[in-house]
């Protein structure tokens, strides 16, 4: 279990990077409603500017939480319970706008990921 553990965290991390920092301003299959950058698909969800950086710095801090818990075990719990807060917020938006299941797939990847660290930690 402690290989998974540590898989799911590097995922979880090397992921969020990625979408927020590598993948910002692109398109993706999974952007709400079709949108083509971060920006737009908050725009989508009805969600002021503010809250692109409000949870993108929540979903970055709690990412490097996640990892850090690899040598820092009490930190697995506070940082997976904030990504899994976050990715049900993010697949209520997909509901929301009436997206496909499909996009929501990411978010309740991460949530089962977070769930899974929050169990076995």
């Amino acid at each position: 279990m402690y290989y998974i553990l540590i898989a799911a965290k590097v995922i979880i991390f090397i992921s969020i990077i990625n979408v927020w920092f590598f993948r910002f301003n692109k398109e993706t299959p999974y952007r709400g409603g079709g949108a083509s950058s971060m920006k737009a698909e908050f725009a989508t969800y009805g969600l002021p500017e503010i809250m692109v950086y409000i949870v993108g710095t929540l979903k970055v801090l709690s990412a490097i939480g996640i990892l850090a818990s690899i040598w820092y075990p009490q930190l697995a719990t506070p940082a997976a319970g904030i990504m899994a807060i976050l990715m049900i917020g993010a697949i209520i938006m997909h509901f929301k706008v009436k997206d496909d299941f499909k996009k929501s797939l990411p978010a309740a990847s991460f949530l089962l990921l977070s769930l899974l660290i929050i169990a076995f930690s």
